[in-house]
């Protein structure tokens, strides 16, 4: 393929939470530039880096054997000095001190909106890839790092059925989610779950109260409640609360899964998703597109405009919800 552009030197950072993928993002987007003959340079703990001038180039050696890795090996920071045109000046002129013609950001939301912001300032082009565990990000079916996190999330909700189940227990499983219910929506139709918490939508406690007792009566012996952090009752411990206070008679217990879903090795299909979305940014960057975020839709790769991908709201999967509800009965 011939380049459209006359880019030679593009940065690569990631940013935002930590997601398993992101290692494999970042060594496609490395091979891809050095197959294209270009000059790649890694930007440590995302925008702070770029603030901090902590930047260095990199070769193929430096991504052996970091397709299977959690975490970033670039690492990741939050950056408030990044929030400053000042901060965004010392970026810029970072990145010119380097000859850096482009950027590939991977991240979630608050990534492409920095991208966007410093995209527009100084007309560097910038394409984004999906890197969270939330997988709310408009413009792509899965972001890197879902998958691998659902897995972990539903790992761990079989171990606790077990004792649930030999206990009579009720449990409240916490997952990620503080904006977005995909993670325990997947996980509570995957588990097997009696009911879901989710911020999308609202859950009438009162009235799972009411079927937990009808579940005790017909001498259903256990139960599995998932619950998102981000949910309107104030999440698993307050809705425990709750249920206690009704005086639910049988044993309820509370388990928080938190950053577990974070971290460990990404699962094969955040590897190929990973793979195709860093190919794909460099391969968008060198045929002219700019202030894009790449992602996979029906199997297709295509590119959202940031505003685009920022502004737009993700919905669940209606049919999933529904389907959800039945299946728990």
């Amino acid at each position: 393929m011939k380049s459209k552009t006359n880019i030679r030197r593009i940065g690569v950072f990631t940013s935002g939470g930590d997601a398993p993928g992101m290692n494999a993002a970042v060594r496609s987007v490395v091979r891809t530039a050095i197959y294209h003959d270009l000059h790649i340079f890694g930007i440590k703990n995302g925008y702070q880096g770029m603030v901090d001038n902590d930047i260095q180039r990199l070769e193929a050696k430096n991504v052996a054997n970091i397709i299977q890795r959690g975490g970033t090996i670039l690492r990741t920071a939050r950056c408030e000095d990044f929030r400053s045109k000042e901060g965004r000046k010392n970026a810029f002129q970072n990145l010119e001190a380097f000859d850096i013609d482009a950027l590939v950001a991977i991240g979630g939301n608050g990534t492409y909106t920095g991208a966007q912001i410093f995209s527009k300032e100084y007309g560097i082009p910038i394409i984004g890839i999906p890197g969270t565990i939330d997988n709310d990000l408009f413009g792509t079916d899965r972001t890197i790092g879902f998958d691998t996190a659902i897995n972990t999330a539903i790992e761990a909700v079989d171990k606790i059925r077990d004792t649930a189940n030999a206990h009579s227990r009720l449990f409240l499983i916490e997952v990620m989610g503080r904006h977005a219910g995909y993670i325990a929506l997947h996980a509570g139709i995957g588990s097997g779950a009696g009911k879901i918490f989710l911020p999308e939508k609202h859950t009438d406690i009162d009235e799972v109260i009411h079927n937990l007792q009808k579940d005790l009566r017909r001498q259903k012996l256990f139960n599995l409640i998932i619950v998102a952090e981000g949910e309107a009752n104030g999440g698993a411990m307050a809705i425990a609360k709750r249920i206690k206070e009704a005086n639910y008679p049988s044993e309820l217990k509370v388990t928080i899964i938190g950053h577990l879903q974070r971290g460990g090795a990404p699962s094969c299909n955040d590897r190929v998703l990973a793979s195709r979305l860093g190919y794909a940014a460099v391969q968008g960057l060198l045929e002219g597109r700019a202030g894009v975020a790449a992602g996979v839709i029906s199997d297709e790769v295509i590119f959202t405009p940031f505003e685009e991908a920022i502004n737009s709201n993700k919905p669940l999967n209606q049919d999933l919800l529904k389907m959800a509800e039945i299946l728990a009965l």
